[in-house]
């Protein structure tokens, strides 16, 4: 355990607790967090990073070199709410109303600023560090969008790392996992369409909401009766809108999905099997209908080597009680898997205790992990630069 590492960074606790807070109190959703983006970037500057904003929209990338090394790391932390209204009585709480941090980006955040500051200060290692924070994580449009900006062409890496914090994991215990680790997700959004009427002349309508709620249940049976019980796949649809009075047949009905897969072969047959059922129920009921496929998904896969490594900077760190390794995969999803198939790297889980799971308007990320987390990012910047 590396005692020294661990009380150095554990000084920067209280200002960290201060980032997070405010990150907390001012949530940014999706791509359209410049107050956030300008917060951070301004954070860096102050230190001597080298930061450039506006990757891929509000993506910040801090950059510092130390000595003559031409090794290069990167660290990625991301940064954007949830459009869901927190129920927790905090003397931080959200100052917007609907809008929170309840899966702890602003933590993550907070963590990669905590360990940034550190690195600024002890210059501790030879080569080129890298601090990018993303937005957009949520919609998984932001880790896309930044590499299509030229990520990885205008500040080159060797290796990426990412990190999330996990409720129901034993607190400060850090999880790891070789290969696939989080399923690609697809949302799609599906509207049909029909011809509304009053209730009382029903033949006269063509109705999108029996079509959509035949359609619910057809989808069950993707997983059910085309995937192997030994496969991982998920088909749900999180919301069915359709009318709005008892006594009228609407017009329209949406359906909203979230699918996600383990393997990319399954993913394929997955998805073609929604359009087809798609198509097949709206003829059965004279329905017109339009499929709305959003970002395609990607798996999270882990570089062996690098995760390996990772482990073992995890275990002289903070002991080998502390790190748990070949953790179960996640059928969550995660953004930063664009990142992984650019470069090698590995994501990791540092547990939050026996929390309510993220996402959750009680959900409420463990401050006491702030100096944790910075310290795993000097850790791996220190030993990879050496």
């Amino acid at each position: 355990m590396n005692e020294k590492l661990l009380a150095g960074v554990a000084k920067l606790q209280p200002e960290m607790k201060e980032w997070m807070d405010y990150m907390h109190q001012n949530p940014e959703l999706n791509m359209d967090t410049p107050n956030t983006a300008k917060y951070i970037a301004d954070k860096l500057k102050s230190w001597g990073y080298d930061v450039v904003e506006g990757v891929g929209g509000t993506g910040v990338v801090g950059s510092l070199t130390v000595g003559d090394g031409k090794k290069s790391i990167g660290m990625r932390a991301d940064f954007d709410a949830l459009p869901i209204l927190e129920d927790n009585d905090l003397p931080y709480k959200s100052k917007v109303e609907g809008w929170s941090h309840l899966c702890g980006h602003d933590a993550h955040a907070t963590m990669l600023l905590g360990a940034g500051k550190y690195l600024a200060e002890t210059k501790n290692f030879n080569g080129t560090v890298r601090l990018i924070f993303q937005p957009g994580e949520e919609t998984m449009e932001g880790a896309p969008a930044m590499v299509a900006d030229g990520l990885f062409e205008r500040f080159p890496v060797d290796a990426v790392y990412g990190m999330h914090n996990m409720p129901g994991l034993p607190l400060g215990k850090f999880h790891f996992r070789e290969g696939e680790t989080m399923a690609a997700v697809d949302n799609w959004e599906i509207e049909l369409t029909g011809k509304g009427s009053h209730g009382s002349m029903p033949e006269l309508s063509i109705d999108p909401l029996v079509c959509g709620a035949s359609l619910v249940m057809a989808l069950q049976t993707i997983v059910s009766r085309n995937v192997s019980p030994w496969k991982n796949s998920v088909v749900n649809v999180g919301a069915f809108q359709s009318g709005v009075a008892g006594n009228a047949v609407p017009q329209k009905a949406i359906l909203r999905l979230s699918i996600r897969n383990m393997e990319s072969d399954l993913r394929t047959m997955v998805l073609d099997k929604i359009r087809t059922i798609t198509k097949a129920q709206a003829e059965a009921f004279n329905c017109a209908y339009e499929i709305r496929e959003g970002v395609a998904g990607a798996v999270l896969v882990n570089t062996p080597e690098n995760t390996r490594w990772a482990v073992n900077v995890a275990k002289a760190t903070f002991g080998e009680e502390s790190v748990v390794e070949n953790m179960h995969p996640y059928m969550g999803s995660e953004d930063f898997a664009f990142m992984l198939k650019e470069k090698d790297g590995t994501y990791c889980m540092i547990g939050n205790g026996d929390t309510f799971m993220v996402h959750h308007p009680k959900y409420v990320f463990n401050q006491d992990m702030l100096s944790r987390g910075a310290t795993y990012w000097v850790a791996l910047t220190e030993d990879y630069l050496k």
